[in-house]
């Protein structure tokens, strides 16, 4: 399966730097979106660091990446099995190299990122997430957001310790629970999904999904062409105040 796709970042209204980082390698299938956090402790190194460790290993598991693929129809779940472990190395690997930066450079000490990652390979996508930046999909006129947050809102409204209402207003909306390089080691989410022809995925960060309020904010973007989408998307967020970076990523499959 093929895949057409575009990228874009933007500082936003607010900031001073960009601290976002995206990566597409359609002919390795993989994409990342990473929102990097430290401010002074160099959330830009982090993010773009985060996404080059990422595909340096998934690009040395390339061959594994098609064994499973040819072992899909035979063997699905042995299939799964291999590309979700690897896709989890890679982040937790990631994860592992940035935190020794920041314990060998002072200057870096503290620095981290979100991370949101998908794999596209033969019929199966494997998405991999840490953080807060998100992963959608729209397929046949529906859109469902593929990824968890791993914010301390989410985890506060998901145990019923406070209401959608007190959300809204909370002090605490920046404070992500996870991050690739905050520690040695960090807890992947990963799981895995069936591609269809006409899918179109979008990889963000909270730039972005942060001024989403229904799904029709995504719905006319997604029906747009992936580059227009992807342009659109840094407009719409800026529109809306662009406080924070923005980046989207648009990827659409096709025969």
């Amino acid at each position: 399966m093929q895949a057409r796709f575009f990228g874009h970042s933007d500082v936003g209204l607010r900031r001073q730097h960009n601290e976002d980082a995206f990566l597409a390698d359609p002919e390795l299938g993989l994409y990342v979106v990473c929102d990097g956090v430290g401010g002074r402790a160099k959330g830009e190194v982090a993010s773009k660091e985060t996404v080059d460790f990422i595909w340096e290993w998934l690009k040395r598991e390339e061959p594994a990446l098609r064994a499973a693929a040819e072992q899909m129809a035979a063997n699905p779940d042995g299939a799964i099995g291999s590309l979700t472990r690897i896709m989890r190395q890679a982040i937790q690997n990631a994860c592992y190299m940035v935190h020794s930066m920041g314990q060998i450079d002072p200057a870096h000490r503290g620095m981290s990122t979100t991370t949101s990652a998908l794999l596209l390979c033969g019929t199966v996508g494997i998405v991999g997430q840490v953080g807060d930046s998100r992963v959608y999909l729209s397929r046949e006129g529906e859109i469902v957001q593929l990824t968890e947050d791993h914010t301390l809102i989410n985890y506060q409204l998901k145990h019923g310790l406070i209401s959608e209402a007190e959300a809204a207003t909370s002090k605490s909306k920046n404070v992500i629970t996870r991050a690739v390089g905050h520690k040695d080691y960090v807890e992947v989410d990963v799981h895995a999904l069936p591609l269809q022809p006409g899918d179109r995925y979008l990889l963000c960060s909270d730039g972005l999904h942060g001024y989403v309020e229904t799904p029709a904010d995504l719905q006319y973007l997604m029906d747009l062409d992936v580059q227009a989408a992807a342009i659109e998307a840094i407009r719409f967020a800026n529109a809306r105040g662009g406080k924070d970076n923005i980046t989207a990523l648009v990827v659409e499959l096709t025969e």
